[in-house]
């Protein structure tokens, strides 16, 4: 074939690309890219759409709602999800691209335009992949938990959602003590107290920006006293006992009185 090279019937390689090219019975002609150039990644998505087909076939057709619902619901569904406000600020970018688009529609080809412009705008790719794994969540939701009035998913199965190669992203790795001199002389008086605390007791950003006073324990035997962090403030809802080293404990010192329920404040 002059446009493509045919491999397996229903599917056709273009430009680098399998797109689905088949006549479905009681539909009519199929025609979408698998945004994919991996076969094996073809056929499964050429296998879920001819599903889809006859699951509409056999219990009627489901609403296709917009991908805008999908997040909006989403949002509504996590209102405590720690990382809420990084999500809502992700999905108003991503809702220029696929916030009118039904979710039926939005798979790997049609997020290209997302990723090509964020990357031209200079994002990193870290960035772009966290967008990503949202949209990637919001789909397997739709497609395995959110159910319409008849009882059907919203999708009937969700896409492959690839995230971008993250190579040149530096490594992490532990800061010498000239580094984190230099770091922390960068730093407001309130953040550098902040920044020993953690370093010293290995809390996350989140737990030390929610420390409070009423979580200090006294220890008298030991002349010293702890911190147990609540498990509604700890990432794997577990209580958390913070052991204090000398360099922490001369932090806690520096800021108590300032604040009546909070240790670091602002």
């Amino acid at each position: 074939e002059a446009m493509g090279q045919r491999r397996i019937p229903g599917l056709v390689k273009r430009g680098g690309v399998w797109h689905i090219d088949k006549w479905v019975m009681g539909f009519g002609r199929l025609c979408e890219s698998c945004g994919t150039g991996n076969l094996r990644e073809a056929e499964m998505l050429l296998q879920r759409r001819l599903a889809t087909l006859n699951e509409e076939r056999i219990y009627g057709k489901r609403r296709d709602r917009t991908f805008r619902e999908a997040a909006t619901k989403y949002l509504d569904e996590h209102p405590h999800k720690r990382a809420l406000d990084r999500d809502g600020r992700g999905l108003r970018e991503l809702d220029g691209t696929i916030g009118e688009l039904p979710i039926s529609r939005v798979h790997q080809d049609s997020l290209k335009p997302f990723i090509e412009s964020r990357l031209g705008q200079g994002i990193k790719p870290a960035t772009i992949n966290r967008d990503l794994a949202v949209v990637r969540r919001i789909l397997i939701l739709a497609a395995r938990a959110w159910r319409d009035e008849e009882g059907h998913t919203w999708l009937s199965t969700a896409p492959l959602i690839r995230l971008l190669p993250n190579e040149g992203a530096r490594q992490p790795y532990p800061l010498s003590w000239d580094e984190q001199s230099l770091l922390f002389s960068e730093l407001k008086p309130h953040l550098r107290a902040m920044a020993l605390f953690k370093v010293n007791t290995g809390l996350r950003e989140m737990e030390v920006s929610k420390l409070q006073w009423s979580w200090e324990i006294r220890v008298p035997d030991l002349r010293t006293s702890v911190f147990v962090i609540p498990a509604s403030a700890v990432k794997n809802r577990m209580d958390r006992v913070v052991v204090m080293n000398d360099a922490a404990r001369e932090a806690l010192e520096a800021v108590r009185g300032q604040h009546p329920t909070h240790v670091f404040s602002y």
